[in-house]
């Protein structure tokens, strides 16, 4: 079972635009401070503190979002669990799922082979990579590109920009295209 690119971005531009109207844009990087913090929370309680003004956190970075450290059971907490849940969902129903069962993309079987282990190896590495560079940024690609340019925000444009001028690159240097 495949979906055409056409039919995905279809489908995908009426969820942003859903979550716009219906709630607020979609973003995801955050999320993970907000995990993050509620592990630490977890091997030291005194990290999140109830405050005059609701929760708060002497970490500078966990500070901004100690209300949802303190409570995330939240629409960005839950769309990130879902997100997840989704991509386990896909993979399964790909038959990706087990190793042995990869159903791996054929130019990079053809650059790299079949060896599962490095495929998640390669994808941990770039998804680190990216959420790193996105808590630099403040945003991620779901908020600064996607939501972003379906509210016609500049900045949305100028990542997208960016993040295509990085992609390209990278891309050609990790896939030979062939003679």
């Amino acid at each position: 079972m495949s979906l055409s690119w056409k039919l995905g971005g279809l489908l995908l531009g009426v969820v942003f635009f859903a979550a716009v109207l219906l709630v607020k844009p979609i973003g995801v990087s955050t999320q993970f401070v907000v995990l993050d913090g509620i592990i630490w929370d977890m091997i030291n309680p005194d990290i999140i503190v109830d405050g005059p003004e609701g929760p708060s956190s002497p970490n500078s970075y966990l500070a901004k979002e100690a209300k949802d450290i303190a409570n995330p059971l939240n629409y960005n907490f839950l769309f990130v669990i879902a997100m997840m849940i989704g991509a386990g969902v896909s993979s399964y129903l790909r038959k990706g799922v087990a190793p042995h069962e990869a159903n791996l993309p054929e130019l990079w079987e053809a650059n790299y082979g079949r060896s599962v282990i490095k495929r998640f190896a390669v994808a941990f590495a770039g998804g680190f990579i990216v959420l790193f560079g996105a808590r630099l940024a403040g945003g991620c690609t779901s908020g600064h590109m996607m939501s972003g340019m379906s509210q016609t925000a500049l900045s949305g444009y100028v990542f997208a920009l960016g993040a295509f001028l990085a992609a390209i690159p990278v891309a050609r240097a990790m896939y030979k295209l062939g003679d």
